[in-house]
């Protein structure tokens, strides 16, 4: 018995922090939401490439760890561009914009013993009004889950359990999401794993486990303090289909529109410093995240990069997008 349960204590582990590892974590969502919704692809009107790296606890062997690849893009009609030199000042003529969004998002999501490998392509619709924009997404994701052998020890060598288990699986699986967007807020829900796949490892014992689905449930808003002076508050609630709740309350300070410093209370398990500076289409952000709870004394807490390249015409055409 005892050796019918190591699988299902590996597995455990993983399950346990269900929506850090299950399915990736990022501190800093509000600079791409398309990762957690698939309804922000080609929101913005740019072409956009995404790169995240985010270290888990570093300093303890084998801690978590996420890397993200994205692409993102509007397919576009002809429209009209703003000349104005403000981005948060626009004139009020319209544009002529296509309402077709395009991403895809390759992805590594490790977790000791655990590793995903994925890959998601996500078509979004986007309907125009003359101060916003509302926008409907859905993607497709199929996924390799690994156990990595070498990173796990029996007891007893030639357990027959582990001998008849699978060292990967293979996994389809679906996103879905509507994004709204104004001049000064934005909102958006959300939802993973929407086919809550059983993960099946082995022929007997504990075998079965299900990607449990998740609801994200973002927003923000724009206040101008000054004219060069921007304060964005910010939430994200992350609920899971066993009852699991999360919630980040983010407040970021912007100045002159391309630097930026703020902070992040995960309940229950973090703060998180951020800052970024943006150079003309060039994003690069960081965040660290200071753990709530003992195991901060034995890491050097996480660590997150973010780089964005945007490419193509202008954003000013689009009187509501947010400033990156």
């Amino acid at each position: 018995m005892k050796r019918a349960l190591y699988i299902a204590l590996v597995l455990a582990g993983f399950m346990q922090v269900a929506w850090t590892q299950q399915v990736p974590l990022y501190s800093q969502y509000m600079l791409n939401g398309f990762l957690l919704n698939p309804a922000a692809a080609g929101s913005e009107g740019y072409t956009a490439v995404n790169l995240t790296a985010r270290e888990q606890w570093v300093g303890l062997k084998n801690g978590p760890g996420t890397y993200a690849l994205s692409f993102q893009t509007r397919i576009l009609k002809k429209s009209y561009i703003s000349r104005s030199s403000s981005v948060r000042r626009r004139p009020k003529s319209g544009s002529r914009s296509g309402n077709v969004g395009l991403g895809g998002y390759l992805f590594n999501d490790r977790n000791g013993a655990v590793e995903r490998i994925g890959l998601k392509g996500s078509y979004a619709y986007h309907i125009n009004f003359s101060q916003s924009q509302l926008s409907f997404g859905l993607s497709f994701v199929a996924y390799q889950l690994r156990l990595d052998e070498d990173l796990i020890h029996l007891l007893e060598p030639g357990d027959p359990l582990w001998l008849g288990a699978k060292q990967s699986v293979f996994i389809p699986d679906a996103d879905a999401g509507v994004y709204y967007s104004a001049r000064n807020y934005w909102a958006g829900f959300s939802v993973d794993q929407m086919f809550e796949s059983i993960l099946k490892l082995g022929d007997s014992g504990y075998d079965r486990y299900v990607m449990e689905r998740n609801y994200y449930l973002m927003g923000g808003y724009d206040f101008e303090v000054r004219r060069d002076i921007i304060l964005t508050p910010s939430t994200l609630i992350k609920f899971a289909e066993n009852g699991k709740l999360q919630i980040d309350f983010s407040g970021k300070l912007y100045f002159q529109q391309n630097y930026w410093g703020g902070l992040t209370y995960r309940t229950g398990q973090a703060i998180i410093v951020m800052a970024g500076v943006s150079v003309d289409k060039l994003v690069f952000g960081y965040a660290f995240d200071i753990g709530l709870n003992s195991i901060m004394k034995h890491s050097f807490g996480t660590h997150e990069f973010t780089f964005i390249a945007k490419f193509g015409d202008n954003a000013r055409r689009y009187r509501w997008l947010n400033r990156f």
